[in-house]
């Protein structure tokens, strides 16, 4: 894990923390909810040995990446924007990658807007599910898991602390 460098890079307005290893050709790795790049810390070692770069951003808001205060701040487009804008400070026109959980759904994103930045995806625990324009996303997922689910959960959560 020592090998693995890490840096701050000015992208989209922001300073994201990432966390490299490896040449070759790149490997993008995007993290999930409540994660940061060291849940990608033994994958990163795995691909590099295997010749590739290793490349493991904290995403906008998480770990040592800047998070703005306006939580109009963290769309799909500015997280993306996040993203092509590293890509484009690391020279690299097209990635191989590879998202879990709110990193998938984000990389689905990727792929949406910027295929052409994109060699192939990989995304582990999320199917790609085309939003509704009739649903809200919230109302959609107490519909089908409940109150209980954790999503639902975080925004009572966060209403009664921004409440207070």
């Amino acid at each position: 894990m020592e090998k693995i460098q890490h840096n701050n890079i000015k992208v989209n307005g922001i300073n994201m923390h990432v966390a490299e290893i490896g040449e070759g050709p790149a490997v993008l790795f995007v993290h999930g909810f409540p994660e940061l790049w060291y849940t990608w810390r033994h994958q990163m070692l795995f691909i590099a040995s295997k010749g590739y770069r290793a490349i493991a951003p904290d995403l906008r808001g998480f770990g040592d990446t800047e998070a703005p205060p306006s939580a109009t701040s963290y769309t799909a487009f500015h997280i993306v924007g996040d993203l092509v804008c590293l890509l484009d400070s690391l020279g690299l026109d097209k990635v191989y990658l590879v998202g879990h959980d709110w990193g998938a759904i984000i990389s689905w994103y990727m792929c949406l807007f910027r295929p052409d930045r994109i060699k192939a995806l990989v995304n582990m625990s999320v199917v790609f599910t085309p939003r509704n324009p009739l649903v809200k996303p919230l109302d959609q997922f107490r519909q089908i898991f409940g109150d209980d689910f954790y999503i639902c959960r975080f925004q009572v959560m966060l209403f009664l602390n921004y409440k207070n």
